[in-house]
């Protein structure tokens, strides 16, 4: 019988498997395999983190579940399920930067503010260079660019502060998280049903290693925590 760690492992590669065949289906737009795969890998990691964690975080398995029901709202690429899933996007985003505050155990807020500053800056000037955005998803996306941003600022002020392996990874899995935005902020609003067979493969991969990383980084602050 596999040890634990064995079956870890060998899930670990099915998940990065998994999302290699996404990434071709959604190359090649093959809607059969992009709506059996979307699903599988977030149901892939869940398993994943429940094997992995030594007590398992329920607010981190709801993340990755409202992440799941997003993915399966991308998969019609129309501006009504787009909505939908900006919606449940930005309840995913509150309660991944509720899930890092419980984690980190933030007391200083002005490096946040510091740090949050300049994300803001970037995504509002691509956000209002952008023409033709829907006038349904307006305020969503202006709540999605504060979400990211202030995802980003936590991260990035926390690595300052204390450089060491949980905020690192934090740190990358911010980053990864800020590319997915620009991505699929790009392919949606900025260049419509242009270099689709770019950018979707794009934003699936990236979406790939920044659950896997966050999903890192939740071990890894749930290891400080317990060791503390």
């Amino acid at each position: 019988m596999q040890s634990k760690a064995n079956i870890i492992n060998t899930l670990t590669v099915c998940y990065f498997l998994i999302a290699f065949f996404e990434v071709i289906a959604e190359y090649v737009i093959a809607k059969p395999l992009i709506c059996a795969l979307k699903p599988l890998i977030t149901l892939t990691l869940i398993v994943i983190y429940c094997l992995k964690s030594k007590k398992i975080n329920k607010l981190f398995i709801f993340v990755l579940s409202l992440s799941l029901l997003t993915n399966i709202l991308f998969i019609p690429n129309t501006p009504q399920f787009l909505f939908y899933a900006l919606i449940v996007f930005s309840i995913h985003r509150i309660l991944a930067i509720y899930l890092i505050f419980s984690l980190q155990k933030i007391k200083d807020f002005i490096p946040i503010v510091i740090a949050t500053a300049p994300f803001l800056l970037i995504f509002f000037y691509l956000f209002m260079e952008t023409p033709d955005i829907p006038e349904q998803s307006y305020y969503l996306l202006v709540i999605q660019n504060i979400l990211i941003s202030l995802f980003a600022g936590v991260s990035l002020s926390s690595y300052v502060m204390n450089d060491n392996k949980q905020n690192s990874i934090l740190l990358i899995s911010a980053l990864l998280f800020v590319m997915l935005q620009f991505a699929v902020f790009i392919e949606k609003y900025f260049l419509t049903n242009e270099f689709q067979e770019l950018f979707r493969p794009l934003a699936m991969t990236l979406n790939a290693l920044a659950f896997f990383t966050f999903y890192k980084y939740v071990i890894n602050a749930e290891k400080s925590a317990h060791n503390n």
